[in-house]
């Protein structure tokens, strides 16, 4: 990622972390919500890797065309299932997005960019990237409130829906944070 390192860094823990919860949250899932969990976990984990910083690690440049295809790929399954739930829309526009930060970011190593700034995207797929992400973080921020007198049978910590709702909200800030950044 293009940037300051320190930001990178953290960038690169919060993904990780969330994807890693979302590799636990698959365990012992129904199969639908198990394959919610490994979408999520697989952006979580991509995420993590396109944001750990050049000053530290430059990568090849074949990486990006790879980020590109899976992603591409994990886009297009997302709307094949999109019947199945609005989440899935959401995972297809979070794998588009991811799509054209390995673009811009490919373009903007080729070209020797080592600093933040859209200068290699474009303004306004960027900016509408930025719009989606930034509502997405409000409702899902909005839905972390707690509903009183809601009282359920004891689940685990790797079960409880505002885990899964808080690491939705941190990718969709981390989201937010890398479309700044490139």
């Amino acid at each position: 990622m293009h940037g300051p390192a320190s930001p990178g860094w953290l960038l690169v823990a919060l993904c990780a972390v969330t994807g890693a919860y979302c590799v636990r949250r698959m365990r012992g899932a129904a199969a639908e919500e198990r394959r919610t969990a490994g979408d999520e976990a697989l952006m979580g984990f991509g995420m993590a890797a396109m944001a750990v910083p050049t000053t530290v690690f430059t990568p090849p440049s074949w990486t990006w065309p790879v980020y590109a295809v899976v992603f591409g790929a994990a886009g297009l399954r997302a709307l094949w299932v999109a019947h199945k739930g609005a989440h899935h829309l959401h995972h297809a526009v979070g794998a588009l997005a991811m799509v054209y930060m390995a673009v811009v970011m490919g373009i903007s190593a080729g070209q020797g960019h080592v600093h933040g700034g859209s200068s290699a995207g474009l303004p306004l797929v960027t900016g509408a990237f930025l719009l989606y992400f930034t509502g997405y973080v409000l409702v899902s921020g909005m839905r972390l409130i707690p509903v009183p007198g809601v009282a359920g049978a004891p689940v685990g910590w790797g079960d409880r829906p505002e885990l899964t709702q808080a690491c939705r909200l941190s990718m969709g800030i981390a989201m937010v944070a890398m479309l700044m950044l490139i």
